[in-house]
């Protein structure tokens, strides 16, 4: 054979590299096909609504703040009241809203943990589920 001749027998040589321009293509047009339907699934379709008589779903309620001041004093909505009836105040706030009220409890950072989890657990024996200690919420170096 000459040296122009071409060789029989051997074909070409298997690619051993991935071609990814398909795959990129692909998902471009998926990402295009996602960006211009997303905002169609948000917005709303426009319903004239016809009137009723029933009563609308309650608002929710401001919640129920407790706070404990550096001298120990307990105040249920800024009232002051005697630890020894906060069970019973939490027992007529239940009944009068409900155990789905949110109670926040506020607490002087000077004060005992132990009167404070004494606080905490009057408000869980009265039946509220939604119960959060409040913080200043920016860090400060301990005392």
């Amino acid at each position: 054979m000459g040296m122009g001749a071409p060789r029989r027998g051997r074909g070409r040589q298997p690619m051993a590299e991935i071609n990814v321009t398909p795959l990129v293509d692909v998902m471009l047009v998926l990402l295009i096909i996602f960006m211009v339907t997303a905002p169609l699934l948000v917005a709303g379709v426009p319903v004239d609504l016809p009137d009723a008589k029933a009563q609308s779903l309650p608002q929710d309620q401001s919640p129920i703040q407790i706070s404990l001041n550096a001298a120990g004093e307990l105040f249920v909505d800024r009232m002051p009241i005697a630890p020894a009836a906060l069970p019973a105040k939490l027992a007529a706030l239940r009944e009068a809203r409900s155990d789905e009220a949110r109670v926040y409890v506020r607490a002087d950072r000077g004060l005992d943990y132990g009167r404070v989890m004494q606080v905490v657990g009057d408000v869980n024996g009265a039946g509220f589920k939604k119960v959060a200690l409040v913080t200043d919420g920016q860090a400060k170096t301990p005392r």
